[in-house]
């Protein structure tokens, strides 16, 4: 296991990055302002799993392939670039009025909303070079298993991010509590959403390997 002051001075660079606006943060953000708290945490946790795959992936190896072989990169970034467009057609394409108990969107099941948040950060390749790039500087060999020393600094990792991340939860959930009164707009969270999963997509297309 790493040192508690290692895991101090990590603690601290994920504590920049996390608190950082950035992909997960607006998806997490934008599920909590259309479908309540807990769709927000629900997202969340399948991030903090996607984590822990790319961690293990690190630990042993994989995603070395993304530096090695760029073709399995560009594989997984349009993967991931058409299952987040996958998610805005069927986020617009999904009937209800948003913030009436009977929606759609607040019928969605947690297993779903659990799986889009996983899947978006698995097919995110970038994630999988941030922690190739960042968790090596935090792992020494003395410090025994190399698996279980990448393991303890995601669970750092998540542990903050939750801290962070449920911070713009609950903020978005009370964003929602005011917008349940624009009965003008009763797709509005529907398109936000949507449009969230657009620009993820875009971003991911446009984004270089570097």
């Amino acid at each position: 296991m790493p040192d508690f002051s290692t895991l101090m001075l990590f603690a601290a660079a994920a504590l920049v990055l996390t608190a950082t606006p950035g992909p997960d943060m607006l998806l997490i953000a934008s599920r909590s302002v259309s479908q309540g708290r807990a769709a927000g945490f629900l997202t969340y946790a399948g991030i903090a799993l996607g984590t822990y795959c790319h961690a293990l992936a690190a630990a042993f190896g994989l995603s070395q392939l993304f530096m090695t072989v760029p073709a399995v990169y560009e594989a997984v970034r349009w993967a991931g670039c058409c299952y987040l467009l996958y998610l805005a057609y069927k986020t617009i394409r999904s009937e209800g009025i948003a913030f009436a108990p009977a929606s759609t969107l607040r019928r969605l099941s947690g297993r779903r909303i659990f799986f889009a948040g996983l899947a978006t950060n698995l097919l995110n390749p970038k994630m999988a070079l941030f922690v190739v790039a960042l968790f090596p500087q935090f792992v020494t060999v003395q410090s025994g298993s190399i698996t279980m020393q990448i393991l303890a600094l995601a669970t750092v990792l998540n542990g903050i991010g939750l801290v962070v991340n449920g911070a713009v939860i609950i903020l978005g959930s009370q964003i929602r509590a005011r917008l349940a009164s624009l009965s003008r707009f009763p797709k509005l969270p529907q398109y936000m959403l949507a449009t969230v999963f657009a620009g993820l997509a875009c971003r991911l297309a446009l984004q270089a390997r570097n």
